[in-house]
Order: C-alpha cells, then structure tokens, then sequence
C-alpha cells in the first residue's frame, strides 16, 4: 500500500469528496474532528457515512474525535461510520498503545461479529504525555496503518506561543516531537507520515519541506488542499537517476553472491546501501 500523499477534507463538505478523491491522492481523509463545529458533527457523520457506502476510488480515513474527555462523540462517530466500513481510522491526540486498545473496544462494539478491524492511523504528538508514550506502539503495529504527529496542538497544550522559527522552520521542541514518531513509526514497522505544511500558496516551501521529510525517512505527508498533492506525490516518488542506480546496486550484488563490500559506479557500497536500493525500488509505480 502506497501512502505518499493523505488529503484532508472536511466532513460537512460532502461536495468535496468526490474532488479529493480524483485530486490524485494517495488516501484522503474524512474530518470528523477540527474542521467540523460542534453544531455539524451529525450531519459530518450521516455524509461520511454515505460515501463510505459508496464506491471509492482511494483509501478512504475518517478522522474521528479524541479520546480525551470526549470519548462520548469518538462512540458517536464510530457508531455513526462502522458499518460502512472505512479502510481506516485516524486517532487524534492518541498517547500511545491504551489509546489504541481503548479505540479498538469502541470499534468491536460497533462491528458486526467476525468482521475484521479497520486500521488506526495515530496523530502520536498532540499532548505532552503522548511524548513519552511513543515507543509503544510497537505494541500494537499490527493494528497500525501508520505513525503521524502535529505541530499545532501540543504547543497549545503547553502554552507555547508558537512551534516554529519566524523562517517556517520547527523550534527545537518541535523537531524532537517530529524526529521521536519518525523513529517511533519504524520501530513499529509501520508507515511515518509528516504533518501538514500550512502555508497553501507556498509550492516551493512546499516542495522544499516534502523533500526534506523523504530524505530524513518519512514515506508519506499530509496534505490540507488539493493543491499540494502534486508536489507532496513528486517529492515521495524516486526519480529515474535515484531508481537506475538502486537497480545498479542490486544487480551488482547479485552478480557477486558473498560478497558484502564492491564498487557501483566508482562508489564503495554494502549492506545498508543494499537495504535502502531495495526501498527505493519499492518506492516505484
């Protein structure tokens, strides 16, 4: 399953699904939380519950309200959603493994019997103690979809006046928080999606930031317009040049079995350039 780019839409706005579904996402994401006022939840529900009955064309998320002092309206949307089956949940404000068993009792009481799970994507850094839970979600991966994390709410929470540099760039909390549920995600085996870039209209920083998260690990990010899928897509998939020389570098060590050190166009590689060759080339369409 291939997850470079994951679009956001809002659940009010049935008039967009279809939209983001043809917008060349990857996944997109059905909003049950933020963008949605309180007094829309009911109709956000009964739409997302339409589509997701329908035909789709992309991996569908819904994005369901926190567990945090309101796990009232997480039943509500579950209940609302379950039998239309989405291909998974995203989990926002999630602390760690419990947050997961917690959803995952919500979602069996909603399921019909035998049915299997949809599986949880987990915004993994929205409050201070989602910090120190990280590493746990190893014990869950199973249930996992992937690992993400946000720069807006956990500065909230601690009463920050901002997460990053007047440049655009994370403030050294920030990317602690960022790099944490990278490793974290690998840990577990499971996807690592970057967060959102806020800043609509800005495709070179856009370009800029989506490139900088494949090189550092992540293998997908978040998109909140259409807009930015194009240049989220393009950064997550390798180009001709990076897929020859992974090819080169496999066929190399093919042709010398036991040989763990040799040359690829005037270049010593081993093992690990051996293991990331293999990743790139999964990277491919």
């Amino acid at each position: 399953m291939r997850l470079r780019s994951l679009l956001f839409v809002p659940g009010d706005r049935p008039e967009r699904f279809a939209k983001a579904a043809a917008s060349g996402a990857d996944a997109i994401i059905l909003d049950l939380e933020d963008s949605v006022a309180l007094a829309n939840k009911e109709a956000a529900r009964s739409a997302v519950a339409d589509y997701l009955s329908g035909e789709r064309e992309v991996i569908t998320l819904v994005r369901v309200n926190p567990l945090d002092g309101h796990i009232h309206m997480t039943a509500a949307d579950v209940a609302a959603i379950a039998a239309a089956r989405p291909d998974a949940i995203m989990l926002p404000k999630a602390e760690g493994a419990p947050s997961i068993l917690q959803l995952d009792t919500i979602l069996r009481s909603e399921s019909v019997q035998g049915a299997s799970l949809p599986a949880i994507l987990p915004i993994a850094t929205e409050t201070p103690a989602a910090i120190f839970t990280l590493g746990s979600y190893r014990e869950v991966k199973d249930r996992l979809l992937g690992l993400t994390w946000g720069a807006e709410d956990l500065p909230a929470a601690i009463g920050a006046t901002t997460s990053r540099h007047d440049d655009g760039s994370y403030t050294a909390p920030y990317e602690t928080a960022r790099a944490l549920t990278l490793f974290a995600a690998h840990g577990a085996n499971t996807a690592a999606i970057d967060t959102v870039f806020p800043a609509i209209k800005d495709e070179t920083g856009l370009a800029a930031y989506a490139a900088r998260a494949r090189r550092d690990g992540f293998t997908g990010m978040m998109a909140i317009h259409p807009s930015q899928v194009g240049p989220i897509n393009a950064a997550f998939t390798p180009s001709a040049e990076e897929l020859a020389r992974a090819q080169a570098i496999v066929d190399a060590f093919a042709a010398n079995p036991g040989v763990g050190v040799l040359q690829v166009d005037g270049k010593m590689v081993d093992a690990p350039h051996l293991k990331q060759a293999h990743h790139i080339l999964s990277l491919a369409d």
